[in-house]
């Protein structure tokens, strides 16, 4: 995927989640962040960041605020972006070959999952989760507690039980990281789910990205370690 007319700027503050205040040049502006995570280790006075100017000339925030430089990685933060990327991705083939059907955004239960699919002989759901959070080259998810995510793991358990396949792709917004893991410290239950869920028949899938100021492309496999 890409993005259109980037500009550079350098991080100032947040007020809150939606909004973050970003110095360009002489001029302060505010931009809206397309992340709702707490993304603490990214966001810090004056980090550089990367940003792509709304659509809609008339809203308050003439930004989103889509990528961040944390040290020599830059760190893609739209939590739109893994979507994006993996329904590519899954469309030329990658996630599954002779795939007939990629369709977004589909109920089943209680859950509305990221993507239902179909190929001749099979049939299946996919969650998407992004990954900002990067510590000492490993990637954790999630950086806050989830009880969606946690209710997800637990949906895919009950289709994967009545017959569909099932899986969790973890879309690392980064490149060059050893390994994914859960976040144990931050979200005990979470990981707890992950591993019953791969006991169940959930198939896990981490893949990094390549990542530059104006595109964001899967890229490689990570090894998962439970």
């Amino acid at each position: 995927m890409h993005y259109h007319e980037i500009t550079p700027g350098n991080f100032v503050s947040r007020p809150n989640r939606f909004v973050a205040q970003v110095r360009i040049g002489e001029e302060t502006v505010i931009c809206h962040v397309k992340n709702t995570g707490r993304c603490r280790e990214l966001l810090i006075p004056g980090a550089r960041v990367y940003l792509e100017p709304s659509v809609n000339p008339a809203r308050k925030t003439p930004y989103d605020l889509v990528a961040v430089e944390k040290g020599e990685r830059l760190i893609n933060m739209d939590a739109q972006a893994p979507n994006k990327v993996f329904g590519e991705w899954a469309g030329r083939g990658e996630f599954r070959p002779g795939l007939t059907l990629l369709r977004p955004e589909t109920a089943y239960g209680a859950s509305r999952f990221d993507f239902y699919w179909e190929t001749r002989e099979s049939r299946g759901f996919v969650e998407v989760k992004g990954v900002t959070l990067e510590e000492e080259g490993a990637a954790l998810f999630p950086d806050a507690p989830t009880q969606r995510g946690v209710k997800h793991l637990e949906e895919l358990i009950r289709a994967r039980e009545a017959g569909y396949e099932a899986a969790v792709c973890f879309v690392v917004q980064m490149e060059g990281v050893k390994y994914f893991t859960p976040n144990r410290r931050t979200h005990p239950e979470f990981a707890g789910a992950l591993v019953r869920a791969r006991q169940a028949g959930v198939e896990l899938l981490a893949m990094d990205c390549r990542v530059s100021p104006d595109r964001l492309e899967l890229n490689r496999p990570v090894e998962i370690r439970l």
